[in-house]
């Protein structure tokens, strides 16, 4: 009973429960209209992938309907992507038999199910927030690079050869050589430029109507009536049949070749999955929880692998397509599923005179969706830091390759958050006359109280910057008139602390020590008081070293200081924040 109760729990069927007879109507239609473009995008995202063209069509169809059983986003559109195309090539192509297609799709469906298994365990170990560690910068620039790898990797097929080339430059090179030597055929040229044309018009003028349609179908009808399929290179028809895994070409090596590729996919694939997913709940008012997130596009994944596909994340093209179509359910997109696989079983020959060229067409005008030049700008004039990683990305992905530039961007993103908890702010605090306590070099009229320093440093403290914090310190008594008798850490940025920088603060408490100068803390984080004064054995740091406030720590020091015979204005308070 347990179990189908478990399954009735399924997003898919639990929507399917509540389902309201007035949603079928927009659900069919906007099932409908996604398959204009589910065809083309499948199809030349495949290819863009050193895929088999159908392949694009089994990866599109298995997971839409996988996901509409288990994924909890209601109107979430799954299949091939260009953001996944390049690495999907980069991990298949070098372990496949030269020139077997066949031999390429069996591995990207093994790749498409390690894919899976990794989302699916990460899923059940909440590990949703690892996407985190692709920061904006670095999807900027790894999309800007995406899309110029795709651009560049079409452009042989829009101009109707081909060339045999690695790495961007090479490839760049060689497509220059071969249209110097005129090698570019007329006809395949024409019709991939009508394509472009035709695409990027009708988005222009009337994006009511799918262009990508209209610049297939035409091409099609013009291939057909002219007899072209002889002249150009064509997509071929589809195979018969209902595709079967066929992995019996491949062995463990694959398996373990694939395994770091896999993650690097997984990775990807669920960061723009899971924000596109977040972003569409919440305009419906709806919420989604990353972890099911997870498990739902892991499942998708192995779905595909399983049955002729190849790894696939959520589309930013398409789901804005089902969105506004009036799609209410995963019913839309359980229809567009069915509409294209009516299309393979019913017209599979139809493709036969689809021209290379056009498909090529379709995925550069997807591919430079992807390209943000406006975000660049805006990331330079906010910070060179971030802009010089979401550069690193880009030359990374561009010019080293897909894997190894994303891990690379992803370690200088480590580094630049070491760096900056390394050289943190630092001020001294001067007092503002009703206001309170706040940064000298923002308020050089503040006023400097006698014999007192207060210090801020706006970092966790650990091994990497104990040492510069002691100096702080050190630097701001050496320069202060009169002597100091007290030393203030206004300690609400300090958020951690580890056994080293606890041994700099040691050694610095005692180096005040011996010139007579007191060192607290004020509106330290009970955790960190609680780990600083359990980290020293000789109860150095007891508790009257620790105030809640800066006020209140003042106000002790000024009591301290009071002449003989004066009363202080009030016991201070030494408990600390907790």
């Amino acid at each position: 009973m347990s179990g189908v109760a478990t399954l009735w729990r399924l997003p898919g069927l639990a929507t399917a429960r509540s389902y309201k007879r007035e949603w079928l109507r927009t659900d069919v239609t906007a099932g409908l209209v996604l398959t204009a473009l589910l065809i083309p995008a499948g199809m030349g995202y495949a290819e863009a992938a050193g895929l088999p063209a159908y392949a694009g069509l089994w990866a599109t169809i298995v997971p839409l309907t996988a996901y509409a059983v288990v994924g909890p986003s209601k109107i979430l559109v799954l299949g091939p992507d260009s953001s996944l195309a390049p690495l999907i090539a980069a991990a298949v192509l070098p372990l496949a038999a030269v020139g077997d297609p066949e031999d390429a799709l069996a591995l990207a469906g093994i790749l498409a199910v390690l894919v899976g298994a990794i989302l699916v365990l990460g899923g059940f170990l909440r590990l949703g927030f690892v996407t985190e560690l692709l920061s904006k910068p670095l999807r900027l620039g790894y999309l800007n690079a995406i899309a110029l790898i795709v651009v560049i990797g079409q452009l042989p097929k829009l101009l109707g050869f081909s060339v045999d080339a690695s790495g961007l430059f090479e490839e760049v090179g060689a497509i220059v050589t071969s249209v110097l030597d005129g090698k570019t055929d007329t006809v395949a040229a024409a019709m991939g430029f009508a394509g472009l044309v035709v695409i990027v018009a009708f988005r222009r003028w009337l994006a009511r109507v799918p262009g990508v349609l209209v610049a297939v179908v035409g091409s099609i009808v013009v291939t057909a009536v002219l007899g072209l399929d002889d002249d150009i290179g064509m997509v071929g028809a589809l195979p018969a049949g209902l595709p079967l895994p066929q992995y019996g070409g491949t062995d463990w090596n694959d398996v373990l070749s694939l395994l770091g590729p896999a993650a690097g996919i997984a990775l990807i694939a669920f960061a723009d999955s899971g924000v596109l997913s977040r972003t569409f709940a919440a305009r419906r008012g709806e919420d989604v929880d990353g972890s099911t997130e997870m498990k739902a596009i892991g499942t998708a994944n192995i779905a595909s692998g399983l049955f002729g596909g190849f790894p696939i994340s959520a589309s930013g093209s398409r789901t804005p397509v089902a969105e506004q179509a009036g799609a209410r359910t995963q019913l839309a997109g359980v229809v567009g599923a069915a509409a294209v696989l009516v299309f393979v079983l019913v017209a599979p020959g139809v493709t036969a005179y689809l021209p290379d060229a056009t498909l090529a067409a379709v995925v550069i005008v997807a591919a430079t969706a992807l390209i943000d030049i406006f975000g660049m700008v805006r990331i330079w004039r906010l910070s060179k830091l971030e802009f010089g990683l979401a550069a690193a990305a880009f030359v990374g992905v561009a010019l080293v390759g897909v894997l190894e530039g994303i891990l690379v961007a992803i370690g200088l993103s480590f580094v630049a958050v070491v760096a900056r908890a390394w050289q943190p702010y630092r001020t001294e605090l001067v007092e503002l006359e009703g206001t309170g306590f706040l940064d000298v070099t923002r308020h050089p009229e503040g006023r400097r109280i006698p014999g007192l320093v207060l210090v801020r440093f706006d970092a966790p403290l650990f091994f990497a910057n104990g040492k510069i914090f002691a100096a702080h310190v050190r630097d701001v008594v050496a320069h202060s008139e009169p002597p100091v008798k007290w030393v203030v850490v206004a300690a609400e940025p300090i958020t951690g602390l580890d056994t080293t920088a606890v041994d700099e603060l040691i050694d610095l408490d005692r180096a005040l020590e011996s010139s007579s100068i007191r060192l607290v803390f004020a509106e330290l984080k009970g955790p960190v008081k609680d780990k600083l004064i359990r980290f020293v054995v000789d109860g150095r740091f007891d508790e009257d070293r620790f105030f809640p406030t800066v006020e209140s720590a003042v106000e002790a020091y000024r009591s301290v200081q009071s002449p003989p015979g004066s009363a202080p204005d009030s016991t201070p308070d030494r408990s600390g924040p907790e």
